[in-house]
């Protein structure tokens, strides 16, 4: 059986999680000993606002998310890092790909980031280097990032990465009681390598 790049780079982290390191990050694996930073930021309405979730009430509800962090790891259906500052242990957010699709080379994009760092800067440097590790590390060839409309933050972060809009997506996800439309961005390969 021959393995693609992906399976490769995902088997071999199996032992080792990838370490990103940017200017002023360290993105690196999320523990349970994370849970109560975790709870600050996801627990946050306006952080929560976009993310198809209600807010976390408790330590459980960051477990819960850390176990689901893991499980789409050891799956190989996604990987997620923890945003952390260098020089601080503390995770004020996360970055990763989920629902890897190996055979077609593609993933999407999910992020979130503690309100007491927006506007630094820090979203745009994280996903930079998880988008840089997605293409050059995985061979992804396409990276999309499914976000709610009202969300301009998100979509001019995106914007900057590269992202282009592919259209809406009517009633794409049931969350919190309702269906959602989600806007399809993405970034190819191609385009990465020409910034």
């Amino acid at each position: 059986m021959k393995l693609t790049d992906m399976e490769r780079i995902m088997l071999k982290d199996e032992q080792t999680f990838p370490v990103l390191e940017t200017e002023r990050l360290i993105l690196r694996q999320v523990t349970k000993d994370d849970a109560e930073s975790m709870l600050v930021y996801m627990s946050d309405e306006e952080v929560m606002k976009h993310y198809g979730m209600e807010p976390f009430k408790t330590a459980d509800d960051a477990l819960d998310e850390i176990s689901w962090y893991q499980s789409i790891y050891e799956k190989k259906t996604g990987i997620r890092w923890g945003i952390t500052l260098k020089g601080q242990g503390k995770v004020i957010g996360s970055c990763g790909f989920l629902n890897i699709v190996q055979q077609h080379y593609r993933t999407e994009i999910g992020y979130e980031l503690s309100r007491a760092y927006w506007g630094e800067g820090i979203a745009s440097e994280a996903i930079a280097a998880v988008i840089q590790y997605g293409f050059e590390q995985m061979n992804l060839q396409r990276i999309q990032a499914l976000i709610d409309p009202p969300n301009d933050s998100s979509i001019r972060l995106v914007e900057r990465n590269g992202f282009m809009k592919e259209g809406l997506l009517r009633n794409y996800e049931f969350a919190c009681g309702k269906f959602d439309d989600l806007l399809m961005y993405a970034l190819l390969k191609q385009d990465f390598e020409k910034k």
